[in-house]
C-alpha cells in the first residue's frame, strides 16, 4: 500500500508569498441597487450611468452651511441598477472568480452594505433567481464534470493540507463512509434530487462552463460553511452529538441545559496561510448535493427580526469552496503521486451583516450585543483597508491591525497577494438609510485604492498533453478488436488474414472415451487435434507479436512525431522565455530608474519646498524691513517737520528778543545822549549868563528844598520795578474736581504773571487713559502766534466721560485765552523820545536863553512831577519777551 502525499496549499512559498513580477490590482467594486420598496415614496439614489450613482439628500435632511443641498456622486467598477438580473451580476463579477478557480487561483468574494440592502439574496438568491453562490457551483460542475476524481481519492487533513490517495485507500475510505451516517446523502449521484426548497435557486437553465480545462488533471470539490457570530467562529455543518435518551437535549429554546457549539480558532498553517482549524469539510460530486450542504448550514445560521429587517443576519457568514486537482500520470489513468503537482485553490463567499444604528433598530439585550460586535467588526475592516490604502499611496510601512478581528484575519492573505478580491457594495435607495448609505460609499470608494498582488499561474507538469483521451481511445480500439477476434468473423474483403483462416480451421476435439483398451486411434486423434491446435496457437501468438509489435513501432513514430513537436514547442518556449526574461530584465532597469527618477523628483520637491519656504521667509522679512523702513521715513519727516517748524519759531523768536533788545539798547542810548546833553547846555547856561549879569542868590528856602535826583536814562527794567511777587491765577471752573493738565513737551514757558493754576491736579505730557480714569476734568495748554506776532496761550477745558466698553472720553466745553500786548502809548512816547534825542544848532544867544530857559522849565515841570517827557517812559515796566 502506498504512503499518501500530502501536499500544501497553492501557491505558497516559505520565505516570500507569490506574486507576478510585482503586478498589481485594484480591489473590484461594484454596486448594486435594490429596488424600492412599495412603502418607501422617497428614493435617495440615483443610477446616473453604468458607473456612476448619484445620492440625493432626502426632504428634511440637514443642508449645508451655503443653505443648498450637497449631491455627491460616486463611481464604481460598474453599477447594476434595478433593471439588471442575477445572470448579468454573475457574468460581471463572479465568472472570472470561477474561471481563477479552475486555474488554480484563489478568489474572495463579499457583499457589503446596511441592513436590508439586498446582501443576502445577492449571494444566496431566490426561487426562480438563483444567486451568486449556486450559480458558481453550478458553472464549477458543470466545467469538471467528467473530470472529477473517485471520492475519497483526495482527502483533507487537520492542517490546511491535501493527501492524495491510491484506489484502495479511496475504496476503504467509501466502505467506511457507507458505514457511518453522514451529512450528505448516501443515493448514488444520478438519483439524488434536490429538496423543494431550494430546487428553483439552482435549476439554472442558462449556465456556462470553463472553455479550455486541463482535461489531463482530475479534480475534486470541497465545501466549508462557518460563521462569525459576536467575533467567534461557529461551524455550521459541524454534527452536535444526540443524546438517545435526551433527544432535545441540544435543541435551543427548548431545554434549559442548552450547550451551545463549541467555537473554532484560527490557525497558521506552516505556509503562512490562515484557516479554521477542525472546520468540517465536505466533499461534494454534483452542485445539488453542494448546495444541499449549504442549506443545511443556512439552517444554522443566526438570524433575527429587527425594525429593519424581519431577517436580518446577525453573523457574517463564509461559505467556502476548496478545489483540489493533480495531473494524470503518463498513461493518463493514475493520479499523479507527486505533491509538488498538486494544486489546491479556494474562493471564499462571504456575505457580511448589515450595519445598523440602534437608535434605529431599538435593539436590546442580546440584539444589542450583537449589532456592537457587527459594527465593530466592520469598523475593523475599515480600519485595515485604510491602512493598505496609506501603506501603499504614502510609501510607508503602518502596521495593519488583522488581528483586531477575526473577519479580517481570516482573510489577511487575500490582502496581502493570495488572489483576487471583489466587493459588492448593496444599497438601499429609501431615504431612511440616507445616513447609513453615505458611509457605505465613502468605504467604497476608498477600497477601490487599495491594490491586490496578482497572483501566480499554476505550474505546468510537463507531461504530454492530451493523455487521458489519448489513453481511452487505445482502451476502445483495444476493447474493438478483441471483441471483434473474439466473435463472428464478417469479412466485407477478399483477403483474410492467417489468423483468421486458422480460427475457421480450427478441428473439433475428437471423443476421448476408451471403450477397449485395445483401442488405437482415439489416442492418436486426439494427440493429433491437439498437435493442430497447438500449431494453430503458436500463428496465432507469432500473429499476435507481429501485430504488437508493428502498434509499438507505430507508436514509437507517433511519440517520435510528438517529441519533435514537443523539442520545437519547447524551443520556442525557450526563446519566448528568454525574451520574456530580456523584457524582465529591462522592465526592472526601468523600474530602477523609474525608482531613482522618483527618488530625485522626490528631492527635487524636497529641495523646491525649502526654497519656496525660503523664499517666503525672505520676502516676508523684506516686506518687514521695508516697512520698517517706511516707519523710519515717515517719522524722520515728521520730525524733520518738526525741527524745522521749532527752528523757525526760535528763529522768529530770537530775531523779535534782539529787535526788541537792540530797541531799548537804542533808546537806552539816546536817553543818557539827551541828559548828557541837557545838562552841558544848562551848563552853558549858567556860564554864560554869569558872564552877563549875576544872578540872584536863592534864598535859604530854595536851597534848603530837598533836590530830587535825577533818573537815569534808561534805568534796568528789572531794577526799577518794584518786585511783584507772581500769583497764580485760578481757573474759572476750579473747584473739588480733579483735573488732567495736559502741557505738551513742546510748549513755552511765559513770563505772564497771570498764570493758570489748579491745585491737586495731574500733569501730563501726553494724555493717557489711565490718568482721564482718575479725573473728572480735562485741561489742555495749547500755543499759537497771534496774527501780530504775539504768543498767545489757550487752555481748552472739557469734560471727561466713561464709555460702555470700559473707556474714557473727552467732551470740550470751554476755552480760555491769555495773551500779551504792548500798552498802548508806547509808540507815541518812543516817537516823542526820537524827536526830543535830535540836537537844535543854536546860532545865536537869545535862541540860545530861550531853549535853555524852556528846557529848564520842562526839566522843573518834570521834575515837579509832570505826566509828559521823555523819561516817563522808562518809569514803566517794558514788555519782556522770552527768547
Amino acid at each position: 500500500m502506498m504512503k499518501p502525499a500530502r501536499t500544501k496549499p497553492p501557491r505558497r512559498a516559505l520565505a516570500k508569498k507569490p506574486s507576478n513580477n510585482g503586478q498589481k490590482d485594484p480591489v473590484g467594486v461594484y454596486c448594486r441597487v435594490r429596488p424600492l420598496s412599495p412603502s418607501d415614496q422617497e428614493c435617495c439614489i440615483e443610477v446616473i450611468n453604468e458607473t456612476t450613482v448619484q445620492l440625493h439628500p432626502p426632504d428634511g435632511c440637514k443642508v449645508n452651511r451655503n443653505g443648498e443641498y450637497k449631491e455627491t456622486q460616486y463611481s464604481f467598477k460598474q453599477v447594476f441598477g434595478t433593471h439588471h438580473t442575477q445572470k448579468d451580476l454573475f457574468d460581471v463579477v463572479a465568472k472570472l472568480l470561477v474561471e481563477d478557480l479552475i486555474r488554480g487561483k484563489n478568489g474572495l468574494l463579499f457583499t457589503y452594505g446596511v441592513t436590508g440592502s439586498g446582501k443576502t439574496y445577492t449571494m444566496t438568491g431566490s426561487p426562480g433567481q438563483g444567486g451568486l453562490l449556486p450559480r458558481c457551483l453550478h458553472m464549477i460542475f458543470n466545467s469538471i464534470r467528467d473530470l472529477q476524481a473517485k471520492r475519497y481519492v483526495f482527502k483533507t487533513d487537520d492542517k490546511n493540507g491535501i493527501e492524495v490517495q491510491n484506489m484502495v485507500e479511496a475504496l476503504l475510505d467509501r466502505q467506511k463512509r457507507d458505514a457511518q451516517p453522514q451529512i450528505v446523502p448516501k443515493t448514488p449521484l444520478s438519483r439524488q434530487k434536490p429538496e423543494p426548497e431550494f430546487a428553483d435557486m439552482i435549476n439554472i437553465e442558462d449556465g456556462c462552463k470553463v472553455e479550455d480545462i486541463d482535461e489531463d488533471s482530475v479534480y475534486s470539490v470541497f465545501v466549508s460553511y462557518i460563521e462569525i457570530y459576536n467575533n467567534y467562529i461557529y461551524d455550521l455543518l459541524e454534527e452536535v452529538p444526540i443524546d438517545p435518551i435526551k433527544p432535545k437535549w441540544n435543541t435551543p429554546g427548548k431545554n434549559a441545559e442548552f450547550i451551545p457549539p463549541q467555537s473554532k480558532i484560527l490557525r497558521e498553517d506552516q505556509n503562512h496561510n490562515m484557516y479554521v482549524a477542525g472546520c468540517t469539510e465536505v466533499e461534494v460530486k454534483t452542485t445539488e448535493e453542494a448546495f444541499d450542504v449549504f442549506w443545511k448550514g443556512q439552517k444554522r445560521r443566526r438570524i433575527a427580526n429587527t425594525q429593519l429587517n424581519r431577517e436580518s443576519s446577525r453573523s457574517h457568514s463564509v461559505f467556502m469552496l476548496k478545489l483540489a486537482q493533480a495531473p494524470l500520470d503518463a498513461d493518463g489513468e493514475n493520479v499523479l503521486q507527486e505533491k509538488e503537482q498538486i494544486t489546491v485553490s479556494q474562493l471564499s463567499l462571504v456575505d457580511l451583516a448589515g450595519s445598523e444604528r440602534t437608535n434605529r433598530t431599538k435593539a436590546e439585550g442580546s440584539r444589542l450585543r450583537e449589532a456592537g460586535n457587527i459594527n465593530q467588526s466592520l469598523m475593523t475592516l475599515r480600519t485595515c483597508i485604510e491602512a493598505l490604502r496609506e501603506n501603499q499611496m504614502c510609501g510607508t510601512n503602518k502596521m495593519v491591525p488583522y488581528r483586531d478581528s477575526k473577519l479580517t484575519h481570516l482573510f489577511k492573505n487575500y490582502f496581502d497577494g493570495e488572489g483576487k478580491v471583489r466587493m459588492i457594495v448593496c444599497v438601499n435607495p429609501k431615504a431612511d438609510d440616507h445616513e447609513e448609505s453615505l458611509q457605505v460609499m465613502r468605504f467604497a470608494e476608498m477600497t477601490q485604492e487599495v491594490e491586490v498582488a496578482r497572483p501566480v499561474d499554476k505550474p505546468i507538469c510537463g507531461l504530454t498533453p492530451g493523455r487521458r483521451y489519448r489513453n481511452q481511445a487505445f482502451k476502445e480500439e483495444l476493447t474493438r478488436r478483441l471483441e471483434e477476434r473474439g466473435g463472428p468473423v464478417i469479412g466485407e474483403s477478399e483477403e483474410q488474414t492467417a489468423i483468421e483462416l486458422l480460427f475457421q480451421s480450427f478441428p473439433p476435439i475428437p471423443s476421448c472415451e476408451l471403450l477397449d483398451a485395445n483401442d488405437n486411434q482415439t489416442l492418436p486423434q486426439l494427440i493429433e487435434a491437439l498437435e493442430k491446435r497447438r500449431r494453430i496457437r503458436q500463428m496465432m501468438s507469432e500473429e499476435f507479436t507481429k501485430s504488437v509489435t508493428s502498434f509499438r513501432s507505430m507508436l514509437q513514430d507517433f511519440n517520435g512525431v510528438v517529441a519533435a513537436k514537443e523539442n520545437i514547442a519547447q524551443g520556442k518556449v525557450t526563446e519566448k522565455e528568454r525574451t520574456i526574461i530580456s523584457q524582465k530584465s529591462e522592465i526592472e532597469r526601468l523600474e530602477k530608474k523609474v525608482k531613482t527618477l522618483e527618488y530625485k523628483i522626490d528631492i527635487l520637491e524636497k529641495t523646491t519646498s525649502i526654497y519656496e519656504g525660503e523664499k517666503r521667509n525672505l520676502q516676508q522679512d523684506l516686506e518687514s524691513q521695508q516697512q520698517k523702513l517706511q516707519r523710519q521715513l515717515s517719522d524722520k519727516r515728521r520730525l524733520e517737520a518738526r525741527l524745522q517748524g521749532m527752528a523757525s519759531e526760535n528763529a522768529m523768536k530770537w530775531e523779535k528778543e534782539c529787535e526788541r533788545r537792540v530797541a531799548a539798547k537804542q533808546l537806552e542810548m539816546q536817553n543818557k545822549l539827551w541828559v548828557k546833553d541837557e545838562k552841558l547846555k544848562q551848563l552853558k547856561a549858567i556860564v554864560t549868563d554869569s558872564k552877563s549879569e549875576r544872578p540872584e542868590r536863592p534864598s535859604r528856602e530854595k536851597d534848603r528844598e530837598p533836590k530830587v535826583p535825577v533818573r537815569s536814562i534808561s534805568p534796568s527794567p528789572v531794577s526799577n520795578v518794584p518786585p511783584v511777587h507772581s500769583r497764580h491765577r485760578r481757573s474759572h471752573s476750579a473747584g473739588a474736581e480733579r483735573w488732567v493738565d495736559h502741557k505738551p513737551s513742546g510748549s513755552v514757558e511765559t513770563e505772564m504773571i497771570m498764570q493758570p493754576h489748579v491745585p491737586n491736579s495731574i500733569k501730563v505730557s501726553v494724555a493717557s487713559e489711565k490718568a482721564l480714569s482718575k479725573c473728572d476734568k480735562y485741561m489742555l495748554t495749547h500755543q499759537q502766534l497771534a496774527s501780530d506776532g504775539e504768543m498767545e496761550t489757550k487752555i481748552i477745558k472739557g469734560d471727561v466721560y466713561r464709555t460702555r466698553g470700559g473707556g474714557q472720553s473727552v467732551q470740550f466745553t470751554d476755552v480760555e485765552t491769555l495773551r500779551q500786548e504792548s500798552p498802548p502809548g508806547s509808540s507815541s512816547r518812543k516817537r516823542r523820545s526820537a524827536e526830543l534825542n535830535q540836537p537844535q544848532q543854536v546860532n545865536n544867544t537869545d535862541s540860545e536863553w530861550t531853549d535853555v530857559e524852556t528846557r529848564c522849565s520842562v526839566a522843573m515841570e518834570m521834575k515837579a512831577g509832570s505826566n509828559f517827557g521823555p523819561g516817563y517812559q522808562h518809569h514803566a515796566i517794558p514788555k519782556r519777551r522770552k527768547p
